[in-house]
Formats: structure tokens, C-alpha cells, sequence
């Protein structure tokens, strides 16, 4: 949001100048700022405009016209939030605080942090803008790392405090001429780092994690460590495979303006970034959309859906190897799916509960589905139970009570098996939990990518419709790469565990009215394989002889039993471990074979595992 200009006008125009020394320590606290946080409208009149004429064909990057429809705009206005809020209030009402400091700086500084229902805010005082365009431009290095431990600038440089951002005019460019209404130019590197976004995106609670044993590990409950998952990986290595978190979720516009309404001439060959802000939050905003502020206008939000539905297909690839042919009888046998993560962090990452990516699989034969894996139903929100379903999740809980999604009791992983970023060092906050899916590569490092061999049982009663011409028919298949914020369980339990407030049931009646959340789709291919033969098995249905260890037994999230050890390995260990515990939680109605969920069908599926089991002994 820095105005970068050529020539000179009367209005809104901007000076560099050296950063001087804050006034305040880190953080900045409670009644601390002389100078309030302005309003984001305030800078409408510069920084919300049409693109420029070598730009004219571009969709929209005005920084303000991007980020009014962004999750960070309504960090403050998310019901999901809200609703997970007054729960945590009933767990432990000292520490919602961090929350209000990260959704709503604003009403953190001015004395509202223990607010825990958005009626607490002060609409009228800017408290529902959340993520604010001053709050990230007058942001220090002096902030601390997570926890939202951010300290802002409050020194007045003429009239206002100085915007800060990473370009310095060492390029040639002439630098700005002040205005008479425009605000100072900092140049601060600190803007434009990963370090930066590290501030609120990375969240320690304050209960002591324990290992599956209840030891203590010495350190806080790790619940999200998007940016120290960067920091140790290859992404953050200086070189030309080096990407921040702002080259992804804010790219750059080459050649662009920074501001108006004189922007055909103030291009700067930098380039300003697009503030999309992106995520894959696809769902909410469209809720967000129904109600949106004065000023967050319906086309913003229709711009900002659909960089979304660009950005998330560059998040994952995938690549499918089917077997020459398949006899329906026997199954869909030796058929292997790899996804591959090309984020610079866990695929998922950040706040896991009520999420989950998952490999849907869908085989069709003469338009009617045969078999199946992780199939989703939007009439229900709900992932279909079988045991081959291959989920990525991260899942916390209370170790002595087993209480899962309630952010502020949770002190034990029991599952993290979300795909590492390339070259992830290991480290006890960020390795993988119970699950062995993913290996070290011969430089130390994990894996990052997973590779699933499905062995899905066959449909024997299936007809071969065009019996007199053998050989010609073909099983289609769809793979999705498919991931779901906030799903129908999670809704539901934020109605069902909360005793204070009708928030949870609110947000449940909003989500179940418009048929429940969308998974958005990371990653799909469509292919044939040829039918070589119809018709039962000799002996019964096949039972998925072959199929990968890992994806059938050991791994909890696909159905581990219950009964086995559960302290083996120390889970919490660094490097690989395997924590057999079962996986619950997310999946909205359920998904795969989720032992110690709340989903009915969990014993059937035990019980087809069970007999995938007995087939492998025997055949051993």
C-alpha cells in the first residue's frame, strides 16, 4: 500500500524517509498508540482505483480493492471464529485474549481484548475491520515471533505516522513528492518478509504439550507453526528457489502503481503486490458475501472467489498410474495416487480443527458408480466411510479426557499426517505424528510428497452392458484432490459443546441452510481403464489382497485398530514415529474409518478391515 510515484501532484502524494527509533517496546499493549489505527477507508482515496492502461485487461490488484473481500478484512467478522471463541472462553476465559489480538487488533489496542462475542466490538470504532491496512503498515521488526506479539510504530513523521513498506528507490526511480494530504513513506524491509506474517501465524497455547504417555516435552502446546514449517524448508533457503509467504499469497503485479488516482503515470517497475491475501477459506466468504460492510461490494468478493480458484490449483500436484485393466469382480487393484506438496508449508497447514484434505476416488461404469473411496456428499457434508480413504489432518485433543476441538485444552497430538513442504528439517514442533507415511530423503530431510496404492474391493454383481462386443468396455475414473474447511462435525459441535452462547447454533442453522461447506478442489484428473472382465470372484468378493501396509493398517487415519499399543514409539519424538492411535474429528459426517469418532459406520468398516487383514495372513 505504499504510494510509489513519477512526477509530482497536489494530492496524496509521499516522502521516504528513515525509519526512526518506536516509541514503544515490544509489544504494544492495551491504551499504549498516541495515534489510533486509521480507518482502512482512509485510504480509499489513493489506493482503490482502476488499473492503468498496460494493465487494462488484468483482473483488478488495487491493494484496496483486493483486500476488502479477504478473510484478513473480516478477521473480525468470521462466525466460525466467534463461535470457537465463546468455547475456548469456557475452557480457560484468561487466554482468548491472543485471539482478539490476532482478529481484531484494533479492539486488542483500545482495551477490548477480552472480548468473546462480536456484539463486544465497537463497529462504529473500526473494531470490525480486522486485519487492518495500518496495522500491517506501521508493523516493526520489533515484533516477536507468534502469538500476535506485534509492536507497532507510533512516531509522527509531520502529520501522520510513516507507512512502511520494502521498497527503498535505490533503482533510479525518482522517489515520491510529499503531499498535502498523503501520508510518509518508510522503507522497511521487515513489510515484506516472512518474518512478518510469522507475528500471528504461528500460535502456542499455554498448556505444556505431552507425549502420548503424558510425559512432558518441555515446551507449550505447538498448535500452529505455519511459519516455522517455511523457515525449515527449502522455501526459505536463499536462491533461485527462494519464495516468502508474500511471492505466493500476495504476488507481484509488474509495472504496476501502488496508488491514484494518478496511477497511468506512477508505475514503478517493482511492481506492486496484489493484497488477495489468498487462502482457501472459499466457503466462508461467500457467507461473509450475504452481509458484507459498506464499501466490501458484492464484485469484490466475485474477484476474490475466483483468484481463489486459481490459487488453490497451484497448491498440490497429482499424479495417478492405474493398472493396464481391471476385473470388476476383483476390484480396483494396484491403483496409485501421489500428491505431491508445492506449498511452502504442511498441505494443509495452520489451524487444523474442522479440517481435512483428502484422495476422493469415483469409478463409473456405464454411468453408474461401481466403486468408490472418500466419495463426498454435499446433500449430507459428509465423506464416505470405507477404510481405504486416504485423509491429511492434523488432530489435538486433551490427553487425559480425550476432549478433541477445544483449542485452548488440547496438549497432545494424536495425528498429524498433513504433507511436509519440500526439504522439511526435522524438528519435534513441525514433524509428522502418528503416521509413518512419509520417509527422509538421503539428505536427512522429509518426504513431501505421499503415494497410496489403493486395493479397493470389486462390484461382482455388476452386468456387462454390451455383452456382445467383448473387450470394449472401459471403468472411469475421477480423482480429486479435495479439502473442506470447517466441516458439518466441527459445525455441529461448536453448537453442541457451547453451554454460554447461541453463537455455535446460529452459525450451524447458517451452514446447514446453504447445504454445508464446499470442499475445494487442489487437484483432479479423469482417466479410462480398460474392463477385462465382469462378474463375481471365485471363492467371494475380493478383499484388496496387495494393497499398501501402510495405507490399510498402520496409518490411524485409514483405520487402525484400536486395540494396539499406543505407545510403541514415542509419537512425539523427533524424526519418524509411529503413533498407532485412532484418528478422529473433521470429516463432517465422517470419513475413512475413523475408530474414535462419533460416525455410526465405524465398526463396519473395522470389520472390512478386519477381513483385509485375515486375507494378508493367510495369503502370507
Amino acid at each position: 500500500m505504499l504510494g510509489l510515484h513519477r512526477g509530482a501532484s497536489a494530492l496524496a502524494l509521499l516522502s521516504v524517509v528513515a525509519i526512526p527509533s518506536s516509541a514503544v517496546a515490544a509489544p504494544t499493549n492495551p491504551g499504549e498508540l498516541i495515534n489510533d489505527l486509521a480507518p482502512s477507508a482512509d485510504c480509499n482515496y489513493c489506493h482503490a482505483f482502476s488499473n492503468q492502461d498496460n494493465l487494462f485487461t488484468e483482473t483488478p490488484y488495487a491493494p484496496q480493492t483486493t483486500w476488502t473481500p479477504t478473510l484478513m478484512a473480516n478477521a473480525a467478522r468470521d462466525p466460525v471464529f466467534w463461535a470457537g471463541v465463546a468455547i475456548a472462553a469456557q475452557d480457560d476465559a484468561e487466554h482468548t485474549i491472543d485471539c482478539i489480538r490476532c482478529h481484531s487488533p484494533n479492539a486488542f489496542l483500545n482495551g477490548r481484548g477480552g472480548a468473546t462475542a462480536i456484539e463486544q466490538l465497537e463497529p462504529d470504532d473500526g473494531d470490525l475491520e480486522g486485519v487492518t491496512c495500518e496495522f500491517c503498515h506501521r508493523m516493526t521488526d520489533g515484533s516477536v515471533l507468534g502469538n500476535a506479539q506485534y509492536e507497532l510504530d507510533d512516531v509522527l513523521q509531520g502529520a501522520t505516522v510513516a507507512r512502511r513498506g520494502p521498497w527503498d528507490y535505490t533503482d533510479g526511480v525518482p522517489q515520491p513528492v510529499p503531499g498535502e494530504e498523503g501520508h510518509v513513506t518508510a522503507f522497511d524491509p521487515f513489510t515484506g518478509s516472512s518474518e512478518m506474517c510469522g507475528t500471528c501465524h504461528e500460535v502456542t497455547t499455554h498448556r505444556e504439550r505431552v507425549d502420548a504417555r503424558g510425559n512432558g516435552m518441555g515446551a507449550d502446546f505447538n498448535e500452529q507453526r505455519t511459519y516455522s514449517e517455511w523457515v525449515r524448508s527449502d522455501f526459505a533457503v536463499s536462491g533461485d528457489g527462494f519464495r516468502s509467504c508474500q511471492d505466493c499469497h500476495m504476488p507481484e503485479v509488474p509495472d504496476s502503481a501502488a496508488c491514484g488516482p494518478y496511477n497511468n503515470v506512477h508505475e514503478h517497475p517493482l511492481g506492486n503486490r496484489r493484497h488477495d491475501l489468498l487462502g482457501a477459506n472459499r466457503f466462508m466468504l461467500t457467507l461473509l458475501a450475504e452481509d458484507a460492510l459498506p464499501g466490501f461490494e458484492a464484485a469484490t468478493y466475485e474477484l476474490a472467489l475466483s483468484k481463489i480458484d486459481e490459487f488453490v490449483q497451484t497448491s498440490a500436484t497429482m499424479e495417478v498410474t492405474p493398472p493396464p485393466s481391471v476385473d470388476l469382480g476383483a476390484g480396483l487393484q494396484d491403483f496409485v495416487v501421489r500428491v505431491t506438496n508445492e506449498t511452502g508449508h504442511k498441505l494443509p497447514s495452520g489451524y487444523s480443527e474442522g479440517r481435512v484434505m483428502w484422495i476422493e476416488v469415483v469409478a463409473s461404469y456405464n454411468d453408474e458408480v461401481v466403486i468408490s473411496s472418500g466419495r463426498w456428499d454435499q446433500s449430507t457434508g459428509s465423506i464416505q466411510e470405507d477404510p481405504d480413504v486416504r485423509r491429511y489432518e492434523g488432530i489435538a485433543e486433551d490427553l487425559e479426557s480425550g476432549t478433541r476441538n477445544h483449542l485452548l485444552l488440547n496438549n497432545h497430538w494424536v495425528l498429524d499426517n498433513r504433507i511436509p513442504p519440500r526439504g522439511l528439517q526435522p524438528h519435534p514442533e513441525t514433524d509428522p505424528v502418528g503416521s509413518d507415511r512419509y520417509g527422509m530423503t538421503p539428505e536427512g530431510l522429509w518426504e513431501h510428497w505421499d503415494e497410496v496404492s489403493y486395493a479397493l474391493p470389486g462390484a461382482p454383481d455388476v452386468q456387462d452392458a454390451t455383452p456382445d462386443d467383448a473387450g470394449d468396455d472401459e471403468l472411469n475414473v475421477s480423482v480429486r484432490l479435495l479439502y473442506v474447511i470447517n466441516t458439518r462435525e466441527y459445525i455441529e459441535l461448536l453448537a453442541d459443546d457451547n453451554e454460554t452462547t447461541e453463537v455455535g447454533t446460529e452459525i450451524a442453522g447458517r451452514f446447514e441452510a446453504m447445504g454445508w461447506a464446499t470442499p475445494v478442489v487442489l487437484a483432479e484428473e479423469e482417466l479410462t481403464v480398460q474392463i477385462a472382465s465382469f462378474g463375481a470372484v471365485e471363492g467371494g468378493t475380493s478383499t484388496g489382497e496387495g494393497a499398501d501396509e501402510t495405507t490399510a493398517s498402520t496409518d490411524p487415519s485409514n483405520g487402525s485398530d484400536p486395540t494396539s499399543p499406543t505407545d510403541t514409539v514415542d509419537p512425539d519424538s523427533s524424526g519418524s514415529s509411529s503413533d498407532t492411535e485412532p484418528a478422529a474429528g473433521g470429516g463432517g459426517g465422517g470419513g475413512g474409518c475413523r475408530v474414535g469418532g462419533d460416525s455410526a459406520p465405524w465398526g463396519l468398516s473395522l470389520l472390512l478391515l478386519g477381513l483385509v487383514r485375515r486375507r494378508r495372513r493367510r495369503a502370507a
